[in-house]
């Protein structure tokens, strides 16, 4: 039975530990994240005040979805870059991603005549410049934001292509492909894993060769260069499908230094994702994953035109190779319930992405509303 204290002659019961702990941990986090949850509340703000002038709305969702797309999708394409290079500088990770995103999105805009995203938009129902928005999409990139803080990996094709998404079958087609990218990307890797695992495991021995460093910043340009290409039209969307010169400088230069910024922090808080994976930060591992995901994405994006969550790909990569890791060490019952628990984890988190963003494309279209309410009534 819970104590008494008294307060001014009176008995007040004492609240339970459990609930006592966990308030005292919700407090806790709200007066560690004051700051940003301040700036959360200011930018639904500003979403709710332009929505209704479609050319500053524009700007303002682009460059809400560009920090938020890339620093969500940062643990796919360069998070084992990050933390396989923290006695590195920052700048120079920094001017080296940069260099490949300006390369990468100059070549399109200048290739296919104002179009920064290798014409991705054309073929999916998103060839025309919105001529109007509503509060939820230039709100979507801000609780992706947000949801990034809290280290859950969405999608961003998901949670800023939905929004823009007038038929339900066009969500369906993306749930599907993403599980299915999920589900071989996770065999794949347990299978290397279970065969190459002795093999991997006298590569990474001692200390890396020169070679290994060239090879993972070699991988990882091609690997962020191949994301960029196919994703970079999550954060373009909002924007005219041609942009003038000073458009695309404005474009360019944002995310130019937006990366400047994560690189700085080595990372969003979701970084933590690819932290507490196994052996990460060794360059000849970090190499190995890069290099499966790169294959594993490239065959995907080939199959056919249909978006998918590269998210769920990589995270199925993880866990996967996690598994295929901990099987080849015979490790206690423990051992495997921790890596159970961390796979567990991540699939929870991306599902909670998955549900938020169909959630918003419900709530934005009254197109697949119709269809939602012809189904149950037909």
């Amino acid at each position: 039975m819970a104590k008494s204290r008294k307060s001014k002659g009176s008995l007040v019961p004492a609240q339970p530990y459990k609930f006592r702990k966990r308030t005292g941990v919700l407090d806790l986090l709200i007066r560690k994240e004051k700051n940003f949850l301040y700036f959360i509340a200011f930018s639904l703000i500003l979403c709710g005040a332009v929505y209704p002038y479609t050319p500053v709305a524009m700007w303002v969702g682009f460059a809400f979805a560009g920090y938020s797309a890339i620093a969500n999708d940062s643990i796919q394409t360069i998070g084992t870059f990050i933390v396989s290079n923290e006695d590195k500088k920052w700048y120079w990770q920094w001017l080296f991603m940069g260099g490949i995103f300006l390369a990468t999105v100059f070549y399109s805009w200048y290739m296919f005549n104002g179009d920064v995203t290798y014409q991705r938009l054309a073929s999916k129902g998103f060839k025309d410049t919105p001529e109007n928005f509503v509060f939820l999409q230039l709100a979507s990139p801000v609780i992706l934001l947000l949801l990034t803080r809290f280290r859950i990996p969405v999608s961003t094709t998901f949670m800023l292509l939905s929004v823009f998404t007038i038929d339900s079958s066009a969500i369906f087609s993306m749930v599907n492909k993403s599980l299915l990218g999920y589900v071989a990307a996770f065999l794949a890797a347990l299978l290397l894993y279970l065969g190459l695992s002795p093999i991997i495991k006298r590569f990474i021995k001692g200390e890396a060769h020169g070679a290994w460093i060239w090879a993972q910043w070699i991988i990882s340009g091609f690997l962020w260069h191949t994301w960029l290409a196919q994703d970079l039209a999550n954060v373009a969307v909002y924007l005219p499908r041609q942009l003038s010169w000073v458009e695309f400088s404005v474009f360019a230069g944002f995310i130019f230094f937006g990366l400047a910024y994560l690189f700085y922090r080595r990372g969003e808080k979701i970084q933590h994702i690819i932290n507490e994976k196994s052996e990460v930060r060794d360059v000849r591992s970090a190499t190995i994953i890069d290099l499966i995901y790169s294959i594993i994405l490239y065959f995907f994006k080939e199959v056919n035109n249909i978006p998918m969550s590269t998210t769920w790909v990589f995270v199925g990569l993880l866990a996967g190779r996690e598994l295929g890791m901990r099987i080849r060490a015979k490790d206690s019952g423990s051992k495997f319930s921790k890596t159970f628990k961390l796979i567990g984890k991540d699939v929870f988190s991306v599902a909670i992405g998955l549900v938020i963003s169909v959630l918003l494309a419900i709530a934005i279209n009254p197109a697949i509303q119709d269809e939602i309410k012809a189904f149950f009534t037909r």
